[in-house]
């Protein structure tokens, strides 16, 4: 589905050929296109690959999607594939974005998301002057975008990660809880790793060395995009170190319940034996036991029996087992 089409000239836009005009609007003396599809149909992307000349094993990449964040030059061209995340009831929805970067073209092609770029195509249109650099500064724009999006989610998980330490030695803490919410807090760092880190290569290939002619004139946006990802990525790995010392920790919790648990279990064992082995001593009954004949002999067997398990309550209490 078409989303946007507009021509830009001299940073300010000029006409909106939709797809059946792009072939007219490349045969201007200068200017360059740019299209935003939606998940597009076979048709749509057969027009535009005859029209602009795509490489077909991109748009063939463009139309299945699936694709790991990467970059490929083709010629004069580029193509660049883009992981968009958004929030969803059981972690983080993966979408993604393709971008086809010529001298005079930029197209956009999003699957599977519901976020937009207009913002990025308003934003480019209140910068005229730098517009005016043509595809690459759009190229620039639209990865800036895709990777500032990128930062509330790792906000988020931190977040949690911070209060599910602040929560974490309460007395009565469900531990098997806390474990499964660690669990889905990597789960969620584990997707965005996976968008981040490749998307570090990609932006590294846009700054220093050898830079694709169409991106010469952004080399220093593109370093900044690179740093920002450095930064997400430090943070990702902090996280993960984080999340890993968390779960041992409530594992090593959970260990020291289980002992405090025993040692209890231990110390009422222990009374009750001692009272057990008493009242078995004189339940035996030889004629032989002087006691059995006493007129306070019961009462004195209660008392002893009393006092025993008194005092090994007494003891354990000290020992912090009870």
């Amino acid at each position: 589905m078409l989303i946007n089409s507009a021509v830009y000239d001299d940073g300010r836009i000029v006409d909106e050929p939709g797809l059946e005009g792009v072939g007219a609007a490349l045969q201007r003396q200068s200017g360059f296109v740019w299209i935003a599809l939606k998940d597009p149909s076979e048709e749509e992307l057969a027009r535009l690959q005859q029209e602009l000349n795509l490489p077909p094993l991109a748009v063939e990449d463009a139309r299945k999607g699936q694709q790991r964040p990467k970059l490929e030059e083709y010629g004069d061209m580029i193509f660049a594939a883009m992981h968009l995340l958004e929030a969803g009831p059981e972690g983080l929805d993966v979408g993604e974005v393709h971008v086809f970067v010529g001298p005079r073209f930029v197209v956009s092609v999003r699957h599977r998301s519901a976020q937009g770029f207009l913002g990025v195509r308003g934003r480019a249109e209140r910068e005229p002057e730098l517009l005016r650099q043509g595809p690459g500064f759009v190229f620039y724009a639209l990865m800036d975008a895709v990777v500032d999006r990128y930062f509330p989610h790792m906000d988020a998980v931190e977040a949690e990660l911070e209060k599910l330490e602040a929560t974490m030695f309460q007395p009565r803490q469900d531990r098997e809880m806390v474990v499964q919410q660690l669990f889905e807090l990597k789960q969620r760092l584990a997707t965005l790793r996976h968008a981040v880190t490749p998307l570090l290569e990609v932006s590294s290939k846009l700054h220093g060395g050898r830079v694709p002619m169409v991106c010469k004139q952004m080399e220093d946006y593109f370093r900044d995009v690179y740093d920002h990802l450095l930064r997400i990525q430090a943070s990702i790995d902090a996280a993960r170190e984080t999340i890993i010392a968390a779960t041992q920790v409530n594992l090593t919790l959970v260990t020291i319940d289980e002992s405090h648990v025993t040692k209890r279990l231990a110390a009422w064992a222990a009374i009750f034996a001692a009272s057990t082995a008493l009242a078995g001593i004189w339940g035996m009954n030889f004629e032989s036991m002087p006691e059995l004949k006493w007129a306070w002999g019961y009462p004195m067997a209660l008392g002893a029996i009393g006092l025993v398990c008194g005092v090994l309550y007494w003891r354990f209490k000290r020992l912090k087992w009870l």
